[in-house]
């Protein structure tokens, strides 16, 4: 995928409208990526760590520059109630962060290296890689993460069955704000979950 296609496509993928869900296509896109469980304070600290000297190391060898995308999350428990209600110490999480797919093994690991020297031991799911998600139904939630249940819930018992369509994988949540800066009501959060079609055969 082109450069231009690519940024064209994150700003389909990144900024759904808030009043309904879509459908949207999601092509295989390359992450810098860690999993874990309860919270993932530390493996945001890695991600974007990691992140800043890859875009110094493209800038000097390469000549490019590339905005630096917003943390993902994927979300999932061994019991869908503690998903539900977000009892966040029994959640299992994937914290990515997108990036152009120039970026290589090379330019990650040395990445990692400068990073290392700051934070110490690298985490052992710390890792480049592709993920694929597909066909994915999203919306766009304005306002704090405590308040997303209504909307989820909405998307799994409501618009996901009218269309004969169900869940595909994990929750995926896109942070476009940093809730350090920006205040609760103004927070801007991509839902998204991959789905696949049950319409039974004829």
């Amino acid at each position: 995928m082109k450069e231009k296609d690519f940024r064209a496509k994150l700003k389909e993928l990144y900024l759904p409208s808030p009043n309904d869900f879509v459908l949207v296509d999601v092509p295989e896109m390359q992450f810098v990526m860690m999993d874990g469980q309860g919270s993932p304070e530390i493996a945001v600290k890695w991600l974007f760590s990691v992140v800043y000297p890859i875009k110094r190391i493209a800038k000097e060898r390469m000549g490019k520059d590339f905005v630096e995308p917003p943390l993902e999350g994927l979300w999932w428990a061994d019991d869908m109630t503690d998903f539900i209600l977000g009892n966040k110490d029994k959640l299992k999480w994937r914290m990515m962060i997108v990036t152009p797919e120039w970026v290589n093994d090379e330019m990650f690991e040395q990445a990692v290296a400068t990073t290392k020297k700051r934070l110490g031991d690298v985490p052992t799911s710390l890792r480049l890689e592709h993920y694929d998600e597909g066909k994915s139904v999203q919306i766009m939630h304005v306002g704090p993460n405590s308040e997303e249940v209504p909307t989820i819930t909405r998307m799994h018992k409501e618009f996901l069955p009218e269309r004969n369509l169900v869940p595909n994988g994990h929750h995926h949540e896109i942070y476009l704000n940093d809730p350090n800066r920006v205040a609760p009501e103004k927070l801007k959060t991509v839902l998204r979950q991959p789905v696949r079609d049950c319409t039974p055969k004829q």
